[in-house]
């Protein structure tokens, strides 16, 4: 995984008018955190992290004005609940070679089995541990011909060289469901019912 460098300033105010304060100057405030060290708050350009963070568990090289150099992973990002701006980054400090518990995407190839089957995705992510600048973009797995009542397990997925579970190996991730037919509608026999009985009447 490649780095994304990010300019970054120390904060020194806080509270909720100091961080639209940055917003409106197009910053997002975050914080860093890890190793031992106290919370750094920083803020970073708006745009840039918006790309940054679009490739999943990105390693971002922060370098930070008067304090040097400091490499993070995205932990929590919140964004605004209709327009979808960034509000707030929550950063992991990492080093080289260091192992970090991150979830990546499991994503799925081929066609189950005919006969309407469908596929739940128990786990949307797989927790794994893996090298911090190593960390995996996303896993895939195939589910050609699989049938109702199939399980993928966690042990059952490939990983790459390197990386490794965080979670129990008989963890169920996807499984394979038949789909439910549909009910007949709400009083729907009653009313054939009465169409019925009116026709007899009418007859009699």
């Amino acid at each position: 995984m490649s780095e994304v460098k990010i300019a970054a300033q120390l904060r020194t105010e806080f509270g909720k008018g100091a961080a639209r304060r940055i917003r409106r100057a197009h910053q997002v405030p975050g914080v860093i955190y890890g190793h031992g060290q106290e919370p750094k708050h920083v803020s970073m350009p708006g745009h840039e992290l918006l790309l940054a963070l679009r490739t999943p568990n990105v390693l971002i090289s922060l370098d930070i004005e008067g304090d040097g150099k400091e490499l993070v992973i995205p932990k929590a990002v919140t964004r605004d609940p209709l327009k979808g701006f960034l509000e707030h980054v929550d950063l992991l400090a990492v080093k080289r070679g260091e192992k970090v518990t991150v979830e990546i995407v499991v994503s799925t190839e081929g066609e189950l089995a005919p006969g309407g089957n469908l596929l739940e995705h128990v786990l949307n992510a797989l927790p794994v541990e893996a090298e911090a600048t190593h960390i995996p973009d996303g896993v895939t797995v195939s589910v050609e011909g699989l049938e109702a009542g199939t399980s993928i397990l966690a042990k059952d997925i490939p990983l790459p060289k390197g990386t490794t579970l965080a979670v129990e190996e008989d963890t169920v991730v996807l499984q394979v469901v038949a789909a439910q037919a549909e009910a007949p509608a709400e009083g729907e026999g009653e009313e054939g019912e009465g169409a019925e009985g009116a026709e007899a009447a009418a007859a009699e």
